[in-house]
């Protein structure tokens, strides 16, 4: 059974840091594209960030370039999403997404397989 186990959650001051780890089982995406998505209440789910399946290209939404990065570790089969400059509007659950594709994709729809999500809560 694939599954996607996203972990590093939790509530922080703005202006802080945190690093989210999406960790994979049942199968192995170290060829395929992976991303991070994600919803605050009342809000529709919103890309964040994704990565090629090599590590060697990333994309960013516009409101998280600068301040969050992406990154995969294949061995491990983990990716991390590295939060700094946190915001109150980052308040969200996070989502950890596997692409079927190599590539990095920013629509939800080019995703396969998803996690359960972790939620952030940044205070002012």
């Amino acid at each position: 059974q694939v599954q996607l186990v996203e972990s590093g959650g939790g509530l922080v001051q703005a202006g802080g840091s945190l690093r989210l780890s999406c960790t994979t089982s049942g199968r192995t995406f170290s060829n395929n594209g992976m991303g991070w998505f994600r919803q605050a209440p009342g809000k529709e789910r919103e890309f964040v960030a994704s990565i090629n399946w090599s590590g060697t290209s990333t994309y960013y939404a516009d409101s998280v370039k600068g301040r969050f990065t992406i990154s995969r570790d294949n061995g491990k089969n983990t990716v991390y999403l590295q939060m700094n400059s946190l915001k109150p509007e980052d308040t969200a659950v996070y989502y950890c997404a596997a692409s079927g594709g190599t590539g990095w994709y920013r629509t939800s729809w080019q995703y396969d397989y998803w996690g359960q999500g972790t939620q952030v809560t940044v205070s002012s």
